[in-house]
């Protein structure tokens, strides 16, 4: 099975998702990069780029089908975080040392 693609703008960062639903008859496979502001930090990634294996069928079970909204809401629950609540007010201020 070939990957589905997925664009979409999550807190003014352009993300691009391939997901293989079943690759190698095997896993899941999930990337996620960042496209506009490349490589832009993410809550799940310091490096604007994650590949995720997974089981089969558990985005489907966990989004509704949906790639894009299962991502928004890993994505939310992430920028909740310390660390990622820690990074934006430090790119906000800009560093001082």
């Amino acid at each position: 099975m070939s990957y589905q693609i997925y664009r979409f703008l999550w807190q003014g960062i352009e993300i691009e998702a391939r997901y293989n639903p079943l690759k190698w008859n095997v896993i899941a496979h999930l990337e996620i990069e960042t496209i506009k502001l490349a490589r832009e930090p993410l809550p799940i990634t310091k490096t604007g780029y994650l590949s995720h294996h997974h089981q089969p069928n558990s985005i489907e079970a966990e989004g509704n089908g949906d790639v894009v909204e299962f991502l928004r809401t890993w994505l939310d629950k992430e920028a909740k975080q310390k660390v990622w609540q820690d990074y934006i007010e430090t790119s906000r201020q800009g560093e001082l040392f």
